[in-house]
Order: C-alpha cells, then sequence, then structure tokens
C-alpha cells in the first residue's frame, strides 16, 4: 500500500474530473492512485435519483432502470425531460455485513438503483417525479476502490469482480466502509469489447 503522503500528492497533482462518458455527464472524481484495472478514486457529491425495488440482481436492475427512466422521460409533474447520465449504479438494499460479498445472483433481494442527476439541478429544482417510489438523495463525498471491465455484466460475472475488488482491497490494507456498487456505462446494444462496467467499494 502506497503512502498517504504519496495518496495526497497524486490527489492534487489529478483535479477532480468532470467527465462525460460519451455525451453523457459523470460523477466527478480523482484518481488517487491506478494499478492495473484497479483504481482509489476520491469521489465528489452528487445529486442521485434512486428506486428500491425486490427482485434478482438483474431484474432489479432492468426494472429499477425502467422506473427511473420514465422519470426523466417525461414522468414528472412538469412533464420534463431531464438529461440521461452514467453510469446506472446498483447496490444491495438489505443490511449485509461491509466485509460480506454478494453471493446470490438468482434469488431474490431488495437492491437500489440509481440515477445521477445532471449538474444543473439542484434537490429545489428538479421536477418532483409521479412515481412516489423515486428519492432524491446526496452521495457522500469520499474514497472508493473500484475494479473496470468490458464485456458483459452478468450477474455471476459482476459477483466474481466482486471478490476480485475485495481481495486486491484486503491486500493493499484498505478498509471497506459498505456494500458494493455495481456501475453500468453503456446500453444494452453496445458492443461487448466496447462496454465500461465498473464495481466499486466505499473505504476510508
Amino acid at each position: 500500500m502506497k503512502s498517504f503522503v504519496l495518496i495526497a500528492a497524486l490527489a492534487l497533482a489529478c483535479p477532480a474530473v468532470a467527465e462525460t462518458y460519451g455525451k453523457y455527464e459523470t460523477p466527478q472524481y480523482s484518481v488517487l492512485e491506478q494499478d492495473g484495472s484497479f483504481e482509489i478514486r476520491q469521489y465528489e457529491p452528487a445529486l442521485m435519483a434512486e428506486v428500491t425495488v425486490r427482485s434478482s440482481q438483474s431484474g432489479a436492475l432492468r426494472q429499477g432502470f425502467q422506473i427511473l427512466a420514465g422519470y426523466i422521460f417525461g414522468g414528472n409533474t412538469s412533464a420534463a425531460n431531464v438529461a440521461m447520465t452514467s453510469p446506472v449504479a446498483q447496490a444491495p438494499a438489505e443490511n449485509i455485513a461491509m466485509t460480506s460479498p454478494v453471493t446470490q445472483t438468482g434469488g431474490d433481494g431488495l437492491w437500489t438503483v440509481q440515477f445521477m442527476m445532471p449538474s444543473q439541478y439542484t434537490m429545489d429544482t428538479l421536477p418532483e417525479p409521479k412515481n412516489d417510489a423515486i428519492r432524491f438523495v446526496m452521495s457522500h463525498p469520499g474514497r472508493q476502490v473500484a475494479v473496470r471491465f468490458s464485456g458483459w455484466a452478468g450477474s455471476g460475472r459482476l459477483v466474481a469482480k466482486e471478490a476480485e475488488l475485495r481481495a486486491y482491497a484486503a491486500r493493499e490494507g484498505l478498509n471497506i466502509t459498505g456494500p458494493a456498487q455495481y456501475l453500468i456505462y453503456d446500453d444494452p446494444l453496445t458492443l461487448p469489447w466496447q462496454r465500461r462496467n465498473e464495481v466499486a467499494l466505499p473505504i476510508e
């Protein structure tokens, strides 16, 4: 594990990225360390729309996406279109141990699916959703360790990548502080080798 001094120096050298992915706005973060496909990042706060559904991992992602997409494509009291962002984020909503990986790929569970809201909006200026299941929250600033990969992000692959990420965090002495997030950047029509997927864990 590199020293805190090196991490701090890298943080100063790498300002927060006002990123886009293709034509989509993405969360702002700076890269503190990179090791192959693994990165330690410092994230800025972001305004998120989220919904919690009970289903399998893949079923919850699909249902949550449909609900949130309905909101940004005019399913709100202003009938306004809100720009799409990337990635779609998914995390288990049930109270599980922070150090425990998600091992269930087929059975139903509670999952929270999130879209970042475009940075032009605040809590006060976002259109009100027609669907009462949609909530707005501010994400907390902080560090995350992430692993990036291409191809299809099926349930089994996500679980395997989460296990790889947890093993990396353990080797590097990183203290995990919450459940994993699955980050899906591309639509289903994107070719497998062009896809960007990530698993991320919050750390101290």
